[in-house]
């Protein structure tokens, strides 16, 4: 069975700073026409940057929405149009200080596919050269590094529930296995 459903109409019913909502009225395969709330948002990325000693940066920060405090990859949003690396290669700097060197890609990942256009696109760095801390006027963070097996125990006991954090954890695991 084709399970494609053709948009039939958009109606943007938000328009905001970081993201857009639409109402969509779409055909499902039957013929029926159903309603579809998408929110719109550029994309961003993730960082899994790692040092001489093998330990990888993390941030602290707080998540509004959610009402807490997260530990993550470093990450940010992609200003329109930017592409996925040049976003990273700021993103990175602006969080941590640090540049990033050797980046390899890991692929992208949908947060949440079902109502959100979000994709992650996401990397493995090394460690370069400190160029300075530069965040956002209204980003707080406090910087941390820890191993993988680290990281991955936070992950098991509940403590990290970021799921680009879960996602990138897994991928670096399994790259560095192959090596």
């Amino acid at each position: 069975m084709d399970l494609k459903e053709k948009t039939v109409s958009e109606k943007t019913v938000y328009s905001g700073k970081i993201i857009n909502v639409r109402m969509d009225q779409a055909e499902m395969p039957d013929g029926k026409i159903v309603e579809r709330e998408v929110v719109e948002h550029p994309g961003g990325v993730g960082i899994a940057m790692e040092d001489e000693e093998g330990k990888f940066f993390l941030v602290t920060q707080w998540r509004y929405a959610q009402r807490t405090e997260t530990i993550e990859y470093p990450a940010g949003k992609k200003e329109k149009g930017e592409d996925p690396f040049t976003t990273a290669a700021r993103e990175i700097i602006e969080e941590t200080g640090y540049e990033g060197t050797d980046f390899t890609y890991l692929g992208r990942m949908m947060p949440t596919p079902a109502y959100d256009e979000e994709v992650i696109d996401m990397y493995y760095c090394r460690k370069g050269e400190y160029r300075g801390q530069h965040l956002d006027p209204d980003e707080y963070l406090n910087v941390s590094r820890m191993t993988l097996d680290e990281i991955t125990a936070l992950i098991v006991q509940g403590k990290i529930q970021d799921a680009k954090t879960i996602a990138m954890t897994f991928l670096v695991r399994e790259m560095k296995a192959q090596v």
